[in-house]
């Protein structure tokens, strides 16, 4: 029984390197050829030989590289979230009002009541503003991470690693965002979910920072970092395994050889695998926030109390909806960018040629 379970844990694609390096013996130790100690890393290697076949526009790792990446976030986090505006405002207001919002369907039919059509897109205007920024920092701070972590950890652990290396990389990257973002997500939860208070951004913003001062555009940053930072390291660690899982166990050829049409549709599933993981992970902290944004005076941990468990999962279908198809789709618009601007897209991650010779894998 117990020789079944350990190839099944193995393939996890979350379980910690069950990978051990021996020390070398002195004598193959002193053999060591000194080309090694100068050997690229495996991603550039990988890239190298890619670059055979297609022409990049830039180097992997350099600032045209980030800032197409940064631009790449903008429009995967701003456009896709302004989309989902009616969505995103019924969830709101059934996590602040369920009395009176109480399903999905109810939420949009008293919505269109009261409000009419127009009243669904309340909030897109800070909403755009908001995630457009935010997706700057989350994707252009990921890859700046991810490679900075990537180099300390040196190309063996990297790849042992790498899923630690991944939930790094997107937890510092997030932290920033979110400092970017929690202006105008302050500004829309006051906007579709106080009736009366504003329409408009010019209108909502001018009026908080009369009301509160500039804390009321910053009182809800450590809400947004236990709503985001979790959300956005199942979103980048979840995508990036489940994309290596499906290139290997799914996909019946290499990447390699596939199409960037293929490679794309490859993309989209893994980003709403991940995305519906997301939602989840992160509803609860997003209850919270929502609450706090609409009541002045408030403490995260007062609103928490006073949700109780079964309180901060209201409207958690409406998320797990909203939330899979955006992710999904921010990951195919990201990827979308980097293969129209011709960026370098390194394959999924395989074992180091020196750590295959340690492991005595390499023939």
């Amino acid at each position: 029984m117990f020789s079944s379970i350990v190839p099944l844990a193995r393939l996890n694609p979350f379980h910690a390197p069950q990978l051990q390096l021996q020390p070398q013996p002195e004598s193959l130790t002193l053999r060591k050829r000194p080309a090694e100690s100068v050997e690229p890393s495996c991603t550039r290697r990988s890239l190298a030989a890619a670059s055979a076949e297609e022409e990049y526009s830039c180097e992997y790792g350099s600032l045209k590289f980030y800032a197409l990446c940064g631009f790449g976030g903008v429009l995967s986090c701003g456009l896709t979230h302004t989309a989902v505006v009616p969505l995103d405002l019924v969830k709101c207001r059934i996590q602040v009002d369920p009395q009176k919002y109480k399903s999905i369907f109810n939420g949009f039919s008293v919505t269109l009541k009261e409000d009419g059509v127009r009243g669904l897109g309340k909030g897109w205007a800070p909403t755009f503003i908001g995630y457009s920024m935010q997706g700057l920092c989350k994707f252009g701070f990921y890859e700046v991470f991810k490679i900075l972590y990537g180099n300390l950890l040196g190309e063996e652990n990297a790849y042992l690693w790498r899923t630690s290396l991944y939930l790094a990389a997107s937890a510092s990257a997030e932290f920033f965002a979110d400092i970017a973002l929690a202006p105008m997500e302050a500004a829309k939860v006051r906007i579709q979910t106080q009736p009366g208070y504003a329409n408009t951004l010019r209108q909502a913003a001018p009026k908080m920072y009369a009301e509160e001062g500039i804390w009321a555009f910053y009182k809800g940053v450590a809400p947004l970092w236990m709503r985001q930072i979790p959300y956005t390291m199942m979103k980048f660690a979840c995508f990036e395994r489940t994309v290596e899982a499906l290139y290997k166990y799914v996909v019946p050829k290499p990447r390699s050889e596939c199409s960037k049409a293929e490679q794309l549709v490859v993309t989209f599933v893994a980003g709403y695998i991940a995305g519906v993981f997301c939602a989840i992970v992160s509803h609860p902290a997003d209850s919270v926030v929502s609450v706090l944004n609409k009541e002045k005076g408030s403490s995260a941990l007062e609103v928490l109390k006073r949700l109780g468990f079964k309180g901060v999962w209201k409207g958690l279908f409406a998320r797990i909806i909203m939330i899979g198809t955006l992710t999904a789709l921010q990951w195919f618009i990201y990827d979308s960018v980097k293969v129209y601007f011709r960026l370098p897209r390194p394959p999924p991650p395989e074992m180091p040629e020196s750590l295959k010779k340690k492991l005595g894998l390499s023939q």
